[in-house]
């Protein structure tokens, strides 16, 4: 496309972005409509289409503008299929085991390990072979390799249908929250009780009036939500003769279900900035690679953006190494059966992502000297992403669930714009005056090492806002589905 380095990374960022914004518009539609299977089958089928790029052996012609538009069409359908199908596919996979039963509830938990570990394998394959065949030219077979991968999986997924347990949707969650805000604008000028759940508004039964969903306990977190589900003699009144409108009085699940999406919302944020220390390995690392000496042999050069597989082979090893020496090493210590909380894992994982922006600011001659790098980013992918996926899941409300794991994703996207942002400004500050700024078109005139640096700060200063926000959570309560009373106290996340 004949860019530069910096456009060149801004442009990888963006789209890696929208591939996981599209994330919440899979999630929205399989809580709400589709379902997660639907959702899943739906968005996977994008993969299958093919493309209509090349065979690879046409000489490198001038970019036109037809063949950009065409070039971006591609890419970002392709975004739209991976970002619609994988937080539905995560949550789908977690609704196969049952958290009422011990043995599954601890199946649930090395689930999104080694659903992590299934995709960083299919990564090594793309990062390792495909990449060597589009280096070579071979573009059409790569392009064949990855469409008959996707065909595959769609296939071997719609062979499980029989054996999945599926949940139905359980509408729109936007309406519901919509319905929480109004309700409780409506009751501005009351008093917001102090003496628990008394006075509070929650069907009887042993479900909630969320279709599908267990109910959520009352917690004293932003209690000017409460007026949405306290009983004033007005709605006494409605309620003996007719059936209340949601617009008017929520349920208590209802109005905890909006706390839960607030509650997690300054975890969420913080998390972005990893994101940015991620996806520096998708560009500025490549673009670093290819200005270092790249020959392993006379006859072969190490293609730099194979380097990544480094970081996939790390991720291997500590996934492995977590789940069978770690575990139960710091089960002992902290007595947590996880060994340590999701919140406690994604800070271990920040420190080890600045940690990896320190290595790559090193000067280096040699491609085999990003190695450290990478496989410190790939270390910090098992702590963060993976206590992620659990968190995200496991403290969303049955009604979002998608939504909960979409959020892992969403903070990836935010991440990529975020860098690409961030590229900009340096750039903008760094070549006033007529420098040649910090990554310009010749990195030999540049100076990355000091973005990387600068990288590894922001990563420490968000550390400790992450510590601030990860002490103030307090989790989530739900009901069990087989208490003779309609519920029974269910914890799912230990203290951080």
């Amino acid at each position: 496309m004949h860019q530069d380095n910096a456009d060149a990374a801004n442009n990888v960022s963006k789209w890696t972005g929208t591939v996981y914004l599209f994330s919440l518009a899979g999630a929205f539609l399989s809580d709400s409509y589709w379902g997660r299977y639907l959702t899943c089958a739906i968005f996977q089928l994008v993969y299958v289409a093919p493309s209509g790029c090349g065979d690879g052996a046409r000489a490198c012609a001038p970019v036109t503008s037809a063949g950009t538009v065409l070039f971006y069409v591609s890419i970002y359908l392709i975004a739209l299929g991976n970002g619609g199908y994988q937080p539905s596919i995560a949550t789908f996979g977690a609704d196969q085991f049952d958290e009422s039963e011990p043995s599954e509830g601890h199946s649930k938990v090395a689930f999104f390990s080694y659903f992590y570990l299934a995709l960083n394998s299919g990564s090594l394959f793309s990062n390792t072979f495909l990449v060597y065949l589009e280096n070579s030219g071979s573009w059409s077979i790569g392009f064949w390799t990855s469409a008959g991968s996707a065909t595959l999986a769609l296939a071997i997924f719609l062979a499980g249908t029989p054996w999945f347990r599926h949940f139905r949707p359980s509408g729109n969650p936007l309406v519901r929250i919509a319905q929480v805000v109004v309700a409780a604008a409506r009751k501005w000028d009351i008093g917001v009780r102090a003496n628990g759940e008394e006075g509070l508004y929650e069907v009887d039964g042993t479900g909630s009036a969320i279709a599908g969903t267990r109910k959520i306990f009352h917690s004293e977190d932003f209690r000017f939500l409460d007026k949405a589900t306290t009983i004033i003699d007005t709605d006494s009144s409605t309620m003996a003769t007719s059936i209340i409108s949601p617009w008017r009085l929520c349920t208590v699940t209802q109005v905890e279900e909006v706390k839960c999406v607030l509650k997690m919302l300054p975890i969420w944020l913080c998390t972005i900035i990893y994101s940015v220390v991620f996806t520096q390995m998708a560009s500025l690392f490549v673009e670093q690679g290819a200005k270092m000496r790249t020959t392993l042999t006379p006859s072969f050069d190490i293609p730099p953006a194979s380097m990544s597989a480094f970081d996939i082979l790390s991720v291997l090893f500590f996934i492995f190494l977590y789940r069978r020496f770690l575990v139960p090493l710091m089960r002992r210590v902290t007595g947590n059966p996880k060994g340590l909380s999701e919140l406690q894992r994604m800070g271990v994982g920040l420190v080890i992502g600045a940690l990896a922006m320190v290595a790559a600011g090193l000067d280096a001659l040699s491609i085999f000297w990003q190695v450290p790098q990478y496989a410190l980013i790939g270390a910090s992918e098992v702590f963060m992403y993976v206590g992620q996926l659990e968190f995200f899941n496991g403290q969303a409300p049955d009604g979002i669930k998608s939504f909960g794991s979409s959020l892992c994703m969403a903070s990836m996207s935010l991440g990529n714009y975020a860098s690409s942002g961030l590229v900009s400004v340096v750039m903008a500050v760094t070549t006033r005056g007529g420098r040649t700024g910090w990554i310009p078109a010749d990195l030999d005139q540049g100076h990355m090492d000091r973005f990387f640096f600068l990288l590894a700060g922001l990563t420490f200063v968000d550390l400790v806002a992450y510590v601030v926000c990860a002490r103030w959570y307090k989790a989530i309560e739900l009901g069990s589905h087989d208490s003779s009373h309609g519920s029974s106290r269910v914890g799912l996340l230990e203290e951080a």
